[in-house]
């Protein structure tokens, strides 16, 4: 990596806060943050206080009346509609403001990239992938990762990839380019027919003039790191290569992993650390080394988000972790405070191998079945052979 990467960080993120129970607890990124500090990540490292995005950026892919209603919420005495108010989506004090602020930490990122100064850029406090035109959805009120891209688009990028590795179908996304041809969604998530929101098949391709840029590789649960692995790269490489994009955009989030209260993959930590290191070889491969990196689900709150995010944030900046470094004395103190009855894990793996046999173009299990299928579904879009294990 050239150029110093940006990380966008500020402690006024945590005030996106659902509150009480809410399974999207801002704790996680708070330890995230203590976990890579303690741990070096961030030495020397200027964070990047953003600010909140404006009315004008957020509307590039919400309604004015959608922001009206979110700006109204918290001193409505009436059913204010859009998606709010719901049990995924409860009204809080300054709901837009902190909303906001989680677009302005993603636009910021995407600034940096865009301006020269960085390659890379990540934001944990973003992924907010579910949000739609009108309405809050899946924990998420604005969907910063497409307000982004929309940005990137006007400023210098009309090939744009975005890749999602949530457990769940990146459909904001999805819907919010699904007729744009300059941009690429490639959504890896558990099985539609098993997991909310219901949508991510293969054959949600694009609208007319876009077909073959939404892409969807929908996973069995109980898919394990081998399998998950070899089903990315038996269908995530071939197709960027064949996009060419100028840009990789990743919603990275972790809740695929096998102790995820809301999910049913059964990934490891080690095998998330496989995944950002792919990500970052195919930015470098096929997007000019231009990655922009937002964080996204997960809700093992201490067991999981930090190691895994901390992985992500060495990976970006090129501080890679020995998996079996400890965890720092101060940071397993410090969550012992918060949960004094959770066991903690004691260093950055969980013993997991995540090796993974490359696809031979068989469909003899079901993880090969996915595959097969979208390659089907996708591939003779972009001229490439689907029964070709070569792409």
């Amino acid at each position: 990596m050239g150029k110093a990467a940006a990380v966008v960080w500020d402690q006024s993120f945590l005030g996106y806060d659902l509150g009480g129970e809410h399974p999207l607890n801002p704790v996680r990124l708070d330890l995230t943050i203590r976990l890579a500090t303690g741990l070096g990540v961030l030495d020397g490292v200027g964070l990047i206080s953003p600010e909140a995005a404006s009315d004008a950026d957020i509307e590039r892919v919400h309604t004015a009346s959608y922001l009206n209603a979110v700006r109204e919420a918290p001193s409505s005495a009436w059913d204010v509609g859009h998606g709010l108010g719901t049990s995924d989506n409860p009204v809080f004090e300054r709901m837009h403001e902190a909303s906001a602020l989680i677009v302005g930490g993603s636009l910021e990122a995407a600034r940096r990239i865009a301006s020269g100064e960085s390659d890379r850029a990540v934001s944990i406090a973003g992924g907010l992938h579910h949000a739609m035109r009108d309405h809050a959805a899946g924990f998420c009120v604005y969907n910063d990762c497409a307000v982004a891209i929309s940005w990137l688009l006007d400023n210098g990028f009309d090939r744009i990839a975005y890749v999602d590795v949530d457990v769940h179908h990146g459909d904001g996304v999805q819907n919010a380019f699904y007729d744009d041809p300059r941009v690429m969604t490639i959504s890896v998530h558990q099985n539609p027919m098993t997991l909310w929101p219901g949508t991510g098949w293969p054959a949600e391709l694009g609208g007319e003039g876009a077909e073959g840029t939404a892409v969807n590789l929908p996973l069995p649960p109980g898919t394990r790191d081998g399998n998950w692995l070899r089903a990315f790269h038996a269908v995530v490489p071939g197709l960027l290569g064949a996009f060419r994009p100028q840009i990789l955009v990743t919603q990275c989030g972790v809740d695929s992993h096998q102790e995820d209260p809301l999910a049913d993959l059964a990934l490891s930590v080690d095998g998330h650390r496989a995944i950002y290191r792919a990500l970052r070889d195919l930015a470098e491969t096929y997007a000019d080394g231009k990655w922009l990196a937002f964080g996204g689900g997960g809700y093992e709150l201490l067991r999981v988000v930090p190691r895994s995010w901390t992985h992500l944030l060495a990976t970006v900046l090129d501080r890679d972790l020995d998996p079996n470094a400890p965890l720092p004395a101060s940071w397993v103190s410090h969550a012992s405070r918060l949960a004094p009855n959770w066991s903690l894990p004691s260093s950055m793996t969980d013993d997991a191998d995540p090796g993974y046999t490359p696809w031979s173009g068989d469909a003899d299990s079901p993880v090969d079945q996915s595959i097969l299928n979208t390659r089907r579904a996708v591939f003779p879009l972009h001229g490439l052979d689907p029964d070709d294990r070569r792409d």
